[in-house]
């Protein structure tokens, strides 16, 4: 946001007077030449993450994996442009970013569930884009995953007399989700309530099925910022809202004046009476 700061008064002071170019030109090229480099940064994030956190995974899930970091850092690029585009200087735009970031990743349905949120909030768990980069970046990395409980983790209990734990919970195990620990012992049962990870991702609304849907809507995240970066500096750097205004007060003197003389009476013309004004005929004169 800084170098964008610097780049605009330039451009203000040098290439708009001149008409070198159009402040369309300025600001699509500032947005596009910082695109190279969120694909940098999100290789090297790549990989400097994924293999020390998952291990070797399918092609798939690391090529999926790949293309989300680079989303994520393009998406930030382009909410910082939004934000700086009408914006004096670099200090209230970051501010403005940390609020709304903040926001973003507080109603994203990890850090509370979307069940758990108030009603009134519900509405930032939909329109943050964090819910739908998050989901789609967990369910790629994390589906079919096998679930393994700690110790605090377990519900322990013993079967009935004569009965091993296999046998005791034989008909609750063909439908329940979870996992006997030790179906062949006959006291302290351990059961874990999760097999896989899709078991718990269901909890917080985090799909396998949903992962190039999510990725699309991201795209459309990236094409909104583009958008209002660019309606907001036309209208707050671009758009003369004194002339606009002074040709409003003209054209609105013009309507009165012309209502004013339309409401005037037309001047009847006067007809003068007879025998005021009229032309005396003279008398004709006698002959000598």
């Amino acid at each position: 946001m800084p170098l964008f700061v610097s780049q605009r008064a330039l451009y203000e002071v040098r290439e708009r007077p001149s008409k070198a170019y159009s402040w369309k030109a300025f600001l699509i090229a500032n947005i596009v030449v910082e695109v190279p480099y969120q694909i940098l940064l999100g290789i090297f994030v790549f990989g400097a993450y994924y293999y020390a956190v998952n291990g070797i995974q399918t092609s798939i899930r690391q090529g999926m994996v790949l293309i989300y970091l680079i989303q994520f850092f393009i998406y930030a690029s382009t909410f910082g442009q939004m934000c700086i585009a009408a914006l004096p200087d670099a200090e209230t735009a970051a501010a403005i970013v940390t609020l709304l970031f903040s926001m973003s990743l507080s109603f994203n349905g990890v850090f509370q569930t979307p069940t758990a949120l108030p009603g009134f909030w519900i509405f930032m768990y939909r329109v943050s884009p964090f819910t739908y980069w998050v989901s789609g970046v967990a369910s790629v990395q994390l589906h079919s995953r096998q679930i393994q409980c700690s110790s605090v983790e377990l519900s322990v209990f013993d079967p009935p007399a004569g009965q091993t734990c296999g046998q005791y919970l034989a008909d609750f195990l063909r439908t329940a989700p979870g996992q006997l620990q030790n179906p062949a012992a006959t006291s302290s049962c351990q059961y874990c309530s999760l097999t896989i990870s899709d078991q718990f991702l269901s909890g917080v609304g985090i799909s396998w099925d949903d992962r190039w849907r999510n990725f699309g809507i991201i795209w459309a995240y990236v094409a909104f910022n583009i958008f209002m970066a660019t309606l907001l500096y036309y209208l707050f750097r671009v758009a003369n809202w004194k002339d606009f205004t002074l040709k409003k007060k003209s054209a609105n003197k013009a309507a009165n004046a012309t209502k004013a003389v339309a409401d005037t009476p037309p001047h009847s013309a006067q007809v003068p009476e007879e025998g005021h004004g009229a032309r005396e005929e003279l008398p004709n004169p006698r002959p000598f």
